[in-house]
């Protein structure tokens, strides 16, 4: 029977939760990562990116308006998490889109939801799913310890790639640089929330369980994107998956 864990336990816990389900693993994040996609490829990624990162300020007002009041410093995270997707500068999604616009495609065809796959679609729905029905605590474990906290790792190996490979500016791929600063933090601060108020053994589990099925869900989301875009160009046979 379950016990009630330590935060050390607890910690450790959430992190082997998504150990091992990386989109890293994902054959589009290797033929990435090796320069082996071409702009279009990149295009597609991003016009399905969108629709999946285009929402996060919605999926956090939900969570947003289901969090106690007395969860002070967890309302004031996702207030400035919200503030920095929407108003921060420059909006994420535009400097989301001025990438893919690098890349080929166009704005109109970004924001056209017709455009996105429907794995993508999968994704954005269970993540506004979480976020409006689920526990606060529990929702912050699927979509920041669960997803956003596997971005830095993510564009860390893509970003290099970007400048050396394809030859992108440092304006075309700001929207990298920035969220892998930005969610080393997000990631970090949803950590500390779910570590200080899953404090039952049944809040405690049901963290790790959404948080090892949102590492699943953007495993699933990128693979996808690799089978519906790339698979009839670039077969498995010339990537490197062990890498």
């Amino acid at each position: 029977m379950a016990q009630l864990m330590n935060r050390d336990e607890f910690r450790t816990a959430l992190e082997e939760a998504i150990k091992g389900k990386s989109a890293n693993k994902a054959p589009f994040s290797v033929a990435w990562a090796s320069g082996k996609l071409s702009r279009n490829h990149l295009a597609r990624w991003a016009e399905n990116h969108y629709h999946y990162v285009g929402p996060f300020a919605d999926y956090l007002a939900y969570i947003y308006a289901n969090t106690p009041e007395n969860h002070t410093e967890a309302k004031d995270f996702l207030l400035q998490n919200m503030h920095e997707e929407e108003l921060g500068g420059d909006r994420h999604t535009d400097l989301l889109i001025r990438f893919a616009e690098a890349c080929g495609t166009t704005r109109e065809r970004v924001e056209n939801p017709d455009n996105m796959s429907p794995t993508t679609r999968g994704l954005q729905s269970w993540c506004y799913a979480v976020a409006m029905r689920e526990h606060p605590v529990v929702a912050v474990a699927a979509l920041v310890v669960g997803l956003e906290s596997q971005v830095p790792s993510i564009y860390r190996r893509q970003t290099p790639t970007l400048r050396e490979k394809y030859g992108f500016t440092d304006e075309e791929v700001e929207f990298f640089d920035l969220h892998i600063v930005s969610d080393e933090i997000h990631g970090e601060r949803g950590y500390q929330i779910v570590l200080e108020h899953a404090d039952t053994v049944e809040l405690q589990q049901r963290c790790l369980k959404i948080c090892e099925i949102g590492a699943q869900m953007r495993l699933l989301y990128t693979t996808a994107l690799y089978y519906d875009y790339v698979a009839d160009e670039l077969p498995l046979t010339d990537l490197d998956m062990a890498a």
